[in-house]
This record gives C-alpha cells, sequence and structure tokens, in this order.
C-alpha cells in the first residue's frame, strides 16, 4: 500500500494533535515520466536549492520567514518590521552569543547588560525581549534564572518588531526573537573548528550531516561544541558543552518529519555590579577596571543544563491543504549562588556592602502548536487561510535565599574570604503557568493588492504557592484576551512593497490591586502599534532595504501610586515608543556582503509615578554598519576583510531618570583566507578597547564588553 492509499484516519491518529513546521521539503521529488537514468542521477544529486523558511541561506539575505505569519511568506509580504541574520552572517561575525549575533540589527540593544553569560536580555523598540524568545517558533520560558542559546546550533535568527499576540500568545509589544535551530539537509556537509582567542578563550565544534546512504527517506545532522572561556570580569568563566542531534525522515514528497534535540551545560558565573560613583560619575582617577570583581570565588557556583526534544510534522493532503504540528518539551536546571553589590558604606565611600544569593530551579516547559492551513480562491481573490491551537504548560519548582556577606574595599577587593550564607529572607516557589490559544488568519490576495487579517483569543492561568519567612502566597489568577492584527501590502512589478499594519498584544500581570481598589488581579499590560513602512527587493538583486515608521503603546503597566498617604502597586501606568527604522542588507555577487541601519526612537513614560521621563536602558538613537568582501579571483583569491561599527546612544539608567549614561560607538574588524577546504579566519570587537558602562540597576552597574580577538581555523570536506 502507498502513503496515499493508507487511510486518512491512521494518518490523523498519527498526526495526534497537529501543528506547526515548515514547508515539507521537496528535495527529492522525482517525475514519472523520466526514463530510469535521469531518474537515478536526480536522486544522487536531487537535493532542492529552493530557499524555504528555514533552510540554510546563501549570504546575508533571508527572503522568506516563517516568523511573521506561521507561513513560508516571503518577508515582502509580512506587514511588520522582520529581518534575519542568517548564519553566513553569524559566521562572518564568529558571534560568541545570540546578543552578539543581534549588534546589527535595526531597533535592538543586542546587549543592555555588558558582559554577562548567564543570559541575553536584548531591548526591542524599548522593550525587553527577555521574555520574549522563541526556539523553532515555540516559547523559552524563564522564571529568576534564564536560557541563553548556543548560536552555533542556530541557522538564522529572525526579529519580529512590534507586537505580535496575534501568532503566538502572551507578550510584550515590542517583538520577538525567533531562532531557528539546524535541522538536516540532502546534500552531505561536515566541517570541524579550533578556535583560541582573548581571556583563554578555547573551543572546539562540528557540523555533519546528510542523507542516511543513497536515495534514503532519512536525513541527519549532529551539531557540537565544547568551550572554555574567561571573560574581562576577574573571576567570572564560563564552560559550555553543546550537543544537537536531528534526524527527519521523508517518506514521500508531501510528508515530513523531524526530530529535533539539544543538551546544554554550561558554568555561566556572574558579574557582580560596580558603584556608578566609581562607573559612571567617577571622578578622575577614581573609574573602576573593567576587570574588577566585587565577589568572592569562595561564594560563586554555577551549573545549568538545558535539555529540548521535540518534533516537526507536516503532511500535504494536496496543493491546497496541509496540516503541520510542533512539539517540545523543555528542562532547565540551573544552581546558582553569588554575590551581590549592595551599595556603599554610609561611613567609608570606598567600602561596598554585599549580600548573598543562592538559586534552585527546575523548570520543565510541555508546547504544542497545531495548524490547519487551506488555500482557496472567492473569484478573483484568493486567500490562503490559517487555523491553529496552540498550548504551553510550564512548571516552576524553585528555592531562593538572600544573605548578608561581608563588606569589601572597591579599590583594594579581598578574595577568599570565610562567607556563610545567614539568610535573611528563604522562599519556595511551586506553581505551573499555562496558556491555550486559538487563532486564524487570512493572507487575502487581489492582484497586487495583499491584505493580512489575524485573530487570536487566549486564555492563560498561574497557579503556584510561594513558601517563604515572610509569609505565604497562593496566586491563582485566569486571564483572557483577543488581540489581532490587520495589515495591508502593495507588491509593485519591481520588488517595492509599501505597507500599513496595526497589531496588539497582552501580557498577564501577576499580583492583586491594593485592597483599597477591590484586591482584583490585575488587568494583563495591553499592547497596540501602528507601523507603515516600504520593503523594496531589487529584481535581479541578492539586497533587501526597508523602512519603518511606527507609534508603539503598551498601557496597564505597573507603577507606584500614592493612597491615602501609602505607596501601593497600581495599573495606572502607560509607555509610548515611537520611531523609525532604516535598513540595508546585501550579498552581491562579486563577494561584498553589507549591512546597515539607523533608529531614531522617541520613548516616554506617559502616565504613572515617572510621567515624563524616558523609559530605562532605551537610547534615541542606534546605528551600524557592516561590510565584508571577499576577493574572486586572481593570486588573492580567497582573501576577505570586514569591519563594522556600532553605536548606542545615551541612555537613563533607571525610569526615575537620575542617571545618565553615555553613549559608545565601538569598532570591529575581521580578515579570513579561503584554500580549498581550509578557512582561517580572525575576529576583533570594540577594536579601540573603548570602556564603557552598558547599564546600571539597583544591584550597580556594568561595562560592556571591551576589545576581544578570536582566531578560528576550519576544515571542510
Amino acid at each position: 500500500m502507498t502513503l496515499s492509499q493508507r487511510p486518512r484516519w491512521g494518518l490523523l491518529l498519527t498526526v495526534g494533535v497537529v501543528a506547526v513546521s515548515g514547508a515539507p521539503m521537496s528535495a527529492r521529488a522525482q517525475d514519472a515520466s523520466s526514463d530510469a537514468i535521469q531518474l537515478d542521477e536526480i536522486t544522487v544529486q536531487g537535493a532542492d536549492t529552493r530557499e524555504t523558511a528555514t533552510s540554510p541561506v546563501r549570504g546575508y539575505v533571508a527572503r522568506r520567514t516563517v516568523t511573521g505569519t506561521k507561513t513560508d511568506t516571503p518577508i515582502l509580504e509580512v506587514p511588520q518590521s522582520v529581518s534575519t541574520v542568517t548564519r553566513d552572517q553569524m559566521n562572518a561575525r564568529d558571534v560568541q552569543t545570540v546578543g552578539q549575533a543581534l549588534d546589527y540589527s535595526a531597533g535592538v540593544v543586542s546587549q543592555p547588560f555588558g558582559t554577562d553569560p548567564r543570559f541575553d536580555a536584548p531591548i526591542i523598540r524599548g522593550f525587553s525581549a527577555a521574555n520574549s524568545q522563541y526556539l523553532n517558533g515555540l516559547k523559552l520560558m524563564r522564571d529568576q534564572g534564564a536560557t541563553a542559546i548556543e548560536p552555533y546550533g542556530l541557522e538564522r535568527i529572525d526579529v519580529l518588531r512590534g507586537p505580535s499576540s496575534v501568532l503566538y500568545g502572551q507578550g510584550n509589544p515590542g517583538g520577538l526573537i525567533n531562532m531557528v535551530s539546524k535541522r538536516p539537509v540532502w546534500d552531505t556537509i561536515a566541517e570541524v573548528d579550533a578556535q583560541a582567542g582573548s581571556f583563554d578563550n578555547y573551543s572546539g565544534s562540528f557540523d555533519v550531516g546528510g542523507p542516511i546512504g543513497k536515495g534514503s527517506e532519512l536525513a541527519y545532522r549532529l551539531t557540537g561544541l565544547a568551550r572554555t572561556t574567561d571573560t574581562q570580569t576577574d573571576f567570572v568563566d564560563e564552560d559550555r558543552y553543546f550537543f544537537a542531534p536531528a534526524l527527519t525522515w521523508q517518506p514521500g514528497d508531501d510528508t515530513s518529519l523531524t526530530l529535533l534535540a539539544s543538551i546544554q551545560h554550561d558554568t555561566p558565573q556572574s558579574p557582580v555590579g560596580l558603584p556608578p560613583e566609581y562607573t559612571v560619575n567617577a571622578p578622575k582617577g577614581l573609574s573602576l577596571s573593567t576587570n574588577t570583581y566585587l565577589g568572592d570565588p569562595n561564594f560563586q557556583s554555577s551549573n545549568r543544563t538545558l535539555s529540548n526534544l521535540g518534533y516537526e510534522f507536516s503532511h500535504n493532503f494536496d496543493e491546497t491543504f496541509a496540516v503541520r504540528q510542533n512539539a517540545r518539551y523543555t528542562w532547565l536546571n540551573w544552581d546558582y549562588d553569588s554575590l551581590y553589590y549592595n551599595g556603599l558604606s554610609a561611613t567609608d565611600a570606598d567600602i561596598a556592602n554585599r549580600g548573598t544569593s543562592t538559586n534552585s530551579e527546575n523548570l520543565g516547559t510541555f508546547t504544542i502548536d497545531n495548524q490547519v492551513e487551506k488555500s482557496f480562491a472567492t473569484g478573483p481573490v484568493e486567500h490562503t487561510v490559517l487555523v491553529g491551537l496552540d498550548y504551553r504548560n510550564h512548571n516552576v519548582d524553585t528555592s531562593t535565599t538572600f544573605g548578608t556577606a561581608p563588606s569589601v574595599n572597591v579599590f583594594t577587593p579581598s578574595y577568599y574570604m570565610a562567607i556563610v550564607n545567614d539568610p535573611w529572607y528563604e522562599s519556595d516557589t511551586n506553581g505551573t503557568i499555562s496558556q491555550l490559544g486559538l487563532y486564524g488568519q487570512d493572507q487575502v490576495r487581489l492582484g497586487p493588492w495583499l491584505l493580512t487579517l489575524g485573530l487570536r483569543q487566549d486564555w492563560a492561568n498561574v497557579d503556584s504557592t510561594t513558601d517563604s519567612n515572610f509569609g505565604d502566597t497562593v496566586q491563582d489568577q485566569n486571564d483572557s484576551a483577543t488581540t489581532g492584527r490587520v495589515g495591508l501590502t502593495y507588491l509593485f512589478a519591481n520588488g517595492v512593497a509599501p505597507y500599513a499594519s496595526y497589531s496588539t498584544s497582552f501580557e498577564p500581570v501577576i499580583g492583586n490591586m491594593p485592597a483599597v481598589l477591590g484586591g482584583e488581579p490585575f488587568k494583563p499590560s495591553e499592547g497596540k502599534q501602528y507601523e507603515a513602512g516600504i520593503k523594496y527587493q531589487p529584481v535581479g538583486i541578492n539586497a533587501i532595504f526597508t523602512v519603518a515608521l511606527y507609534n508603539l503603546t503598551q498601557s496597564n503597566v505597573s507603577t507606584l501610586e500614592e493612597i491615602g498617604g501609602v505607596s501601593y502597586t497600581v495599573q495606572t501606568g502607560e509607555i509610548r515608543v515611537q520611531g523609525i527604522e532604516f535598513s540595508a542588507t546585501a550579498s552581491l555577487a562579486d563577494g561584498l556582503n553589507l549591512i546597515a541601519n539607523y533608529t531614531y526612537m522617541d520613548p516616554e513614560i506617559t502616565a504613572g509615578q515617572y510621567s515624563g521621563n524616558r523609559p530605562a536602558n532605551v537610547p534615541d538613537y542606534l546605528a551600524n554598519a557592516w561590510l565584508d568582501y571577499t576577493i574572486k579571483g586572481g593570486v588573492m583569491e580567497g582573501l576577505g576583510f570586514g569591519g563594522g561599527v556600532r553605536f548606542v546612544g545615551e541612555r537613563y539608567a533607571l525610569d526615575d531618570n537620575a542617571l545618565l549614561l553615555d553613549s559608545n560607538t565601538l569598532f570591529d574588524a575581521a580578515l579570513h583566507y579561503e584554500k580549498g577546504p581550509f578557512k582561517l579566519q580572525l575576529n576583533v570587537n570594540n577594536i579601540a578597547d573603548e570602556k564603557y558602562v552598558s547599564s546600571c540597576g539597583s544591584f550597580g552597574c556594568f561595562y560592556g564588553d571591551g576589545r576581544t580577538v578570536l582566531a578560528q581555523l576550519s576544515y571542510k570536506w
């Protein structure tokens, strides 16, 4: 019995609760009318070179995305600003973190907390994306700790700017980051890399894959990395071990099942905040060095294991009707001890007060996304309708303590002190966070006009208990929200696509209103955005140019308000960010790759305690540019070089706007040479070793990365 002859009920039982994946691969489709010799040749060579939303991209310019619509759609047709960091771009800049990969992106403060190996928390259009990170379209949940995805295991990183709840459920209005894993390919690939660099950075990695046998229905991918490195801060280091196996089964042109797994173990140590009095506001000659560490090796440990196991299934019943499913279970286990900065002594300005912090987290997240896609026409109007049901269940088991620690001189810190964790605060939290969402989308096409309509209903629940020595808290909160998006695009034949859109978002706020206002649970914060822009992909040139103008507002923001002489947390806050973004990306046939971005933002707290101020860590201006050129002929063939500049404007450390952080301009460079299967590469970031403060908060200030040098030797076969 062939696949097409199998009973459909059996297939549906196999599909289960069916959901997301990329479009099915057509890599080995054969023409039934071909003769036997021609058929055999196609089987041997036959990887489909057509770009998909998850496939490898040659160069810097991605033309398709699954992030903006959950369908394999040209970027030109998404009525929102979306950009992609391709694997080739990550390789050219030899990125070590996801934050670093986003250094050359529009509207993104990529590394707002400087050199911190524990997590990535970019800011998109003025809002933190720490809780808006996705892996293969499924959300990565976090509690007090966070995930830090290894970029070597990624094929691409998509940044979707603006509210995205219509497809993904709860989230802030700034946008989201979707990381797409490397997956099996139907051409054999194999590479190994060795790397060495600043701060005793040593690593080795491998990436191999291809079909399992001639004419096989199976393809595999094995990706791995081992790294040990220090950082610019004394005693802050990290070891990482990463392994990601993947397997694709494609029994026919219409059916595909891909298994994706990964395990990552690392030991990310924590930098300790430094006093603003000796960093941002330091008198001449008293600025602390970037290697200053105010913690203690005797009270510093970190062990984190992140595991993922999931699959992507797709089946086309015919050319117009498809079902897809994406599911994953994620485990995060993290035990973490560190000291933290707690202000300068009131009697001696050279002495820093400190405290102890311990945290143990065991988190488990099950996520599944089910989709049905149908294409049809009503007269001259063409429709691509997507209906989906997704569900997420996040289990939390955490223990946290805060205690006291000996003080230390900030200029001559003493280490290896006897530190006993004597906590003044202890808590244990057990609970579940869940979300169920039903969504629909219609991409309506009439000639050059494309109307994108989306609507979603979400039901979110938090059920948790926190036991602490300050009292116990039981949280049983249910929220629901309706979100949507409408966008209109006009597609000119020459590659110009003006568009306008309106989109909304919601994000639950945990807690209750003060009793004097009724004591009801807080309402979800809400976001809305108006965006208009132009995208341009010149015909015959591998490039994309975009300009986007937007007005973005978040309401129901938690803030403090005085009621009867007492300050309470209420929901009268509002934040508005409006701005304009310019972006250009090109990969030209003569070996030239370039990126250029410029962002102007006008952020303001428009209601609440700090009304009239700018939100914390949000600059007015961002700009960056990167250029890479490889010689394609002559005696110097294979030699290439690149350079870039990154600018982040001045911004305030906190919402009270009491502390202003200076702008910074950083320069990067690359030199590479490829000959046969070998490639030698040298990357230098922050060439001038500019010293700058990236952020300040309640626990002190943190420096951004100084100069780093990395050399890499690669071999492909």
